[in-house]
């Protein structure tokens, strides 16, 4: 996926989460985000499922209830994103970035953390 499609997507995304008129949910299942700079990006209830994001940049996104399943994040900087009520089921996080993220009601069943940094995560009512 190339740069001008994920800004139209992530531009109608931002719509439909603001409940604007020709707004879209990102459905970006599947997708190659590998290496992306996707720092502060509102990814909220995104469908993400799949997609590989490996060594990507989502420092500070906002990943609040985003399914996430099956998703290759292994060292991906999650550092200080919000994560809450995300799915996370499956997803391989191995040697990610997760320093300050927020994780609060994260599914993170079968999810691979090995090497994975967690240093001041908020884990509460995390399901691993």
């Amino acid at each position: 996926m190339n740069k001008e499609e994920l800004n139209k997507i992530l531009e109608k995304h931002k719509l439909w989460v603001d409940y604007k008129e020709g707004g879209e949910r990102a459905d970006l299942s599947g997708a190659d985000l590998s290496g992306a700079d996707l720092r502060d990006v509102n990814f909220r209830f995104a469908n993400l499922r799949g997609a590989d994001a490996m060594d990507a940049n989502l420092k500070g996104a906002y990943l609040i209830g985003a399914d996430l399943r099956g998703a290759h994040l292994s060292g991906t900087d999650l550092s200080d994103a919000n994560l809450s009520y995300a799915d996370l089921t499956g997803a391989n996080l191995y040697s990610s970035d997760l320093r300050g993220a927020n994780l609060t009601g994260a599914n993170l069943v079968g999810a691979d953390l090995s090497y994975a940094i967690l240093r001041d995560a908020n884990l509460n009512c995390t399901q691993f």
